[in-house]
């Protein structure tokens, strides 16, 4: 048993999902056609996945696959229409998938690595990237902080309920190249968030945050993003301090020429 997890004994997985299909239910139906388009069987199987082999494992809540489709899988493909075509991204906290596997279902354009640092999580979404064929998605076994300059600098960085903004902030947008995006799914707490926030976002070389709103148009319950842009390379504060201490170190030493001082 995967630590974490739900003992198996105790989840009725058939009675996790309203009937025996894990298709979209008729409400969401129209939704999820025009978001996932011809692969919404290839997202119907990824819907499965979770609830059942992610509830058992322990990657979500027994309670939430009954919500698979709006709280998880079009909540999280809503945000590909902030995103370029043949962008590469950076789904920060993975996870289960949420939302950078979702991204590669229903748009197979991007180049898509999701950095998650839990072995048993990178074990569940490299098992699904190699049994739903996506070719598009490399799983990275690291923590954001420790991936930068490891990974090549992307286009955007998603990240979904992983931390308040501004830590986000300083885990991200250094994944990003310099005008990329960090795309940060948020939910009512989005605007207060940006107000607390706005000043550690900027240290950190983001411009100003902007709330988005994702899948209006298409969804009960539209997906709520904060949008921040890398505008420029910032330091990390231990190199920064390392670079004071040599330059106080250097500055401390008798110029050439010049006596030392007397003791």
């Amino acid at each position: 048993m995967y630590p974490g997890q739900c003992p198996p004994f105790l989840i009725d997985l058939e009675a996790l999902v309203t009937g025996s299909s894990f298709s979209p239910p008729p409400h969401l139906a129209q939704a999820a056609t025009a978001i996932f388009g011809e692969r919404l069987a290839l997202a119907t199987e990824y819907a499965q996945r979770l609830a059942t082999d992610g509830v058992v494992r322990g990657l979500i809540g027994p309670r939430e696959a009954e919500r698979i489709w709006d709280r998880h899988l079009l909540n999280c493909a809503a945000l590909g229409e902030l995103i370029e075509s043949d962008a590469s991204v950076v789904d920060v906290g993975s996870g289960a998938g949420l939302p950078g596997l979702v991204l590669a279902v229903a748009r197979p354009d991007l180049s898509v690595t999701l950095v998650e640092p839990l072995a048993r999580r990178t074990a569940f979404l490299s098992e699904v990237v190699s049994d739903l064929g996506l070719d598009n998605v490399t799983v990275a076994r690291v923590r954001a902080e420790d991936a930068v300059g490891t990974l090549p600098a992307a286009d955007v960085v998603t990240a979904r309920a992983v931390a308040p903004l501004d830590r986000l902030a300083a885990w991200c947008l250094p994944l990003a190249r310099v005008g990329g995006r960090v795309l940060a799914l948020k939910g009512a707490t989005a605007a207060d968030e940006v107000e607390a926030h706005r000043e550690a976002i900027a240290r950190v070389g983001g411009g100003e945050p902007v709330i988005r709103v994702c899948g209006a148009d298409l969804l009960p319950e539209p997906t709520t993003v904060v949008e921040v842009v890398r505008e420029r390379e910032v330091l990390p504060a231990s190199t920064k301090s390392g670079s004071k201490k040599a330059g106080s170190a250097r500055s401390a030493r008798p110029r050439s020429g010049s006596r030392a001082p007397r003791r």
